[in-house]
């Protein structure tokens, strides 16, 4: 039988992980209400954004208890955060926009992207496995968000850096910790370089390449 392992986390680990849930919870919230869900399919919605990705990346490391689950107080602040934001919504007639998504979802790319990796390097693992764990734990919750919501997954089909954002993110959380800087400068920095990374994506509309068949032109 595994130990708990969540007793096991810093207190840096914690609270980027807690941050990170509540900041995906709210553009998962944002999402659904742009959606003109119920107040189920808000929570739903909000809940999955939040925990899907660290749910993923518990299951394929084979953690347990899962975060939400060795934390349910987290469970009641999802619930409480969704009460609270869509009564203000209502109160103040805020209509959503998918711009306003983005900002919590950066926040949350970047603080996911870094706590996936430090977890995956406290498990011993290879570098650029504990860099794909922080990926899975970062993205994974918006795709699910997106998918319920019935739309190609953003982190897919936008064509900004996404997922390049916390694969770069990735990377500084390990050389950091090959460095053997003290654990909390690594999420710092690999946080911040991944959500940094984003903003900038986002404010100046830098994108990807895109495909290009052969009958838009190409030869």
């Amino acid at each position: 039988m595994q130990a708990t392992t969540f007793l096991t986390l810093s207190n840096a680990q914690v609270a980027i992980e807690a941050v990170a849930t509540l900041a995906f919870a709210l553009s998962g919230l944002i999402e659904a209400a742009r959606k003109r869900l119920d107040a189920v399919g808000v929570c739903v919605v909000a809940g999955l954004a939040a925990f899907g990705g660290g749910t993923l990346r518990d299951i394929l490391l084979d953690r347990r208890p899962f975060f939400w689950v060795g934390h349910a107080a987290w469970l009641w602040a999802l619930l409480a955060l969704c009460i609270v934001a869509m009564s203000f919504m209502r109160a103040r007639h805020v209509e959503p926009t998918e711009r306003a998504m983005q900002w919590p979802d950066a926040l949350g790319l970047g603080l996911f992207t870094a706590g996936g990796a430090q977890i995956a390097l406290d498990a011993s693992l290879p570098a650029i496995v504990a860099v794909l764990m922080g990926m899975v734990t970062a993205v994974f919750g918006g795709v699910l968000r997106d998918i319920v919501c019935n739309e190609i997954p953003k982190a897919f089909r936008d064509h900004r850096p996404y997922a390049v954002c916390s694969f770069a993110g990735g990377w500084v959380v390990v050389l950091a910790h090959t460095l053997g800087a003290p654990q909390w400068v690594g999420l710092a920095l690999g946080a911040g370089t991944a959500t940094l990374l984003r903003v900038l994506a986002l404010l100046s509309g830098w994108t990807l390449p895109s495909w290009r068949s052969m009958g838009s032109g190409e030869r």
